[in-house]
């Protein structure tokens, strides 16, 4: 009964040793996402601070548009944000006719 206690004691902390070789590994070669080096960032800018102010600045920090992003819209998906941004607050099929209103009027003041 001994030995068999100490076997499985020797898997277990043979098991948990090449657990953490296997899953060190991949992080350690996969590059962070933009989401999540946005993360590390927000988080970083407010290290210091605790709890809700915290929570608060990095929410602050997340929600802001990044400098690249502004940028990379193409004018059609800028012009989708108007008029979905001018369509706030209607549902459904009200949403959908005036969102296409707006779109069709862009396309038409060209």
């Amino acid at each position: 009964m001994k030995h068999l206690v100490t076997a499985l004691a020797l898997t277990i902390a043979a098991g948990g040793v090449f657990a953490q070789a296997s899953a060190a590994a991949p992080a350690a070669s996969k590059p962070m996402t933009a989401q999540q080096q946005k993360m590390s960032d927000c988080a970083s800018q407010n290290k210091g601070k605790k709890g809700d102010d915290y929570k608060s600045g990095v929410k602050a920090c997340m929600s802001a548009p990044a400098a690249s992003e502004a940028s990379t819209m193409t004018p059609q998906q800028q012009k989708m944000s108007d008029c979905a941004k001018a369509n706030k607050g209607k549902k459904g099929d009200d949403y959908k006719s005036g969102v296409k209103a707006c779109m069709s009027a862009s396309a038409a003041s060209k």
